[in-house]
């Protein structure tokens, strides 16, 4: 295999990394020698640099990266682990997720304590409560029906760089003095959620701390900018935020089923077992409408006494005389409160291009575009986006993404099942003419086993509003 110049300079810098005792006391020993002697006896075996790259690269692979395989054609979501074991247990990149308080210039006011974030102030006045994502390489690749998602710490040949990025602990609300974006746990009627009804404020469906909705994709991007306008590195919910934290989910618990019930326990190898449990997904439609019209109801920071860490807290709905008229488990992952369920999320960088059915003049693909470059986003066009693959055209529990080499999260086929498969729901309709559309993400309180990280609902363009909608918000550097 031959290494291009890029390629021999990153080996040299990991081998250097290596030789400079960086993580070495992490590394497992290989071919009966710690990792340090084997590389230096590989460049010392009097080949030339390239052929002795070659042998390395399996090697530092090896070594370097953690992630999971699974089988397209079988229909277990369980995912086999590969890569360095050692990691698997340690997870490094998941580990470096961590809760802080991020200024309008993009600035770490303060990191959060990482075992419980109830004793800091989050009420917006010392910055916005979000969820820092470590930098990290990727890479997925595709043989036959295998697949794979590799992530490493190293900037190995072949993998993609995931640059830090901010997402915010809780679903969004907005300051409605100012109508900013907001990651606030706040019950002042300045930071009132849902659709900002006043008359409810002090009764059993108050929405004061809770997320905001009713809102356009086009308005939360339009609000998230309001944080610092002269940039776009403030932005709601986007695609690749949401593919990263279904990404670190997967390799986590080498799981596609992101409801599967909570375990905290360790496995006996020492790797995190289950999943995020129902979520908030299990009220049913008239319950929660004749509640309050399907508006939020979980108030933003309930489970922040689990800190960085994942897990689920309870919370009891009450009725007006006190009466607890149903309990959810709320999720969270990593920091990031309510992943799925209990709202829907607009996410922005995706579009799709829905064609009518040939019979309608169509051509029977609904194409779907994806952007990286905030300042490309747009509700009207493909400008700046690139075609990654074709979304399924029919509803139904998804049996598989369009993957490729990003690893895109749109599901191209349906013939799932709430355990099987990707376990997560796929909806679209098609239209009698090309419509663009958003993508709306996780499923909401009425979703049951249809939610989950990767719950995709193709349906609405980018100026649809609901009480059931909202967001969350995003920070990504500018370099």
């Amino acid at each position: 295999m031959a290494l291009t110049a890029d390629q021999e300079a990153v080996v040299i810098q990991i081998i250097a990394a290596f030789q400079n005792g960086k993580r070495l006391s992490d590394l497992p020993h290989a071919k009966g020698e710690d990792p340090f002697s084997f590389i230096v006896g590989v460049m010392e075996e009097g080949e030339s640099k390239q052929t002795n790259m070659s042998k390395l690269l399996p090697y530092l692979e090896d070594e370097c990266a953690y992630g999971i395989q699974f089988d397209t054609s079988v229909s277990s979501p369980t995912c086999t682990r590969i890569g360095n074991t050692g990691l698997h247990k340690t997870l490094p990149i998941q580990s470096r997720m961590k809760g802080c308080l991020l200024d309008d210039d993009g600035k770490v006011v303060e990191y959060l304590n990482p075992k419980s974030w109830e004793g800091h102030v989050r009420d917006g006045s010392r910055g916005q409560v979000m969820v820092e994502l470590p930098a990290h390489y990727r890479k997925f690749e595709t043989s036959g029906t295998i697949r794979r998602v590799r992530i490493s710490e190293y900037p190995l040949p072949g993998y993609h760089l995931v640059p830090k990025q901010y997402v915010s602990a809780y679903e969004a609300t907005v300051q409605r003095s100012t109508t900013k974006l907001c990651s606030v746990a706040n019950n002042d009627a300045d930071y009132r959620g849902g659709g900002n009804q006043s008359d409810w404020d002090g009764t059993y469906r108050s929405v004061l701390g809770r997320p905001a909705t009713s809102i356009s994709r086009t308005n939360f991007r339009s609000y998230a900018r309001k944080r610092k306008t002269s940039t776009t590195e403030w932005n709601c919910m986007t695609y690749d935020i949401q593919k990263e934290l279904y990404w670190l989910f997967v390799i986590e618990y080498a799981t596609l089923n992101s409801q599967a019930a909570y375990n905290a326990a360790k496995d006996a190898n020492g790797y995190a077992q289950g999943g995020l449990g129902d979520g908030v997904t299990t009220w049913d439609g008239t319950s929660w409408s004749n509640f309050n019209g399907y508006h939020p109801f979980v108030p933003c920071g309930h489970t922040d006494s689990l800190g960085n860490n994942s897990g689920t807290v309870s919370y009891n709905v009450l009725d007006s005389a006190g009466a607890t008229l149903k309990t959810f488990s709320v999720p969270r992952y990593r920091g990031v409160e309510n992943p799925f369920g209990h709202i829907w999320q607009w996410t922005d960088g995706v579009n799709v291009r829905i064609s009518p059915t040939s019979a309608n003049g169509g051509d029977d693909l609904s194409k779907v575009f994806v952007c990286s470059n905030p300042a490309s986003f747009t509700d009207s066009s493909y400008t700046g986006y690139s075609h990654v693959g074709n979304e399924a055209r029919a509803e139904g529990y998804a049996k598989s993404h369009i993957f490729g080499e990003y690893g895109e999260i749109i599901p191209d086929a349906i013939g799932g099942g709430s355990t099987t498969y990707l376990c997560d729901y796929h909806y679209t309709n098609i239209p009698t003419s090309e419509t663009l559309r958003g993508v709306l993400f996780g499923g909401d309180a009425t979703n049951g086993a249809a939610a989950g990280f990767a719950y995709a609902y193709s349906t609405d363009v980018p100026s649809t509003t609901a009480a059931y909608i909202g967001s969350r918000l995003c920070f990504i550097p500018s370099n």
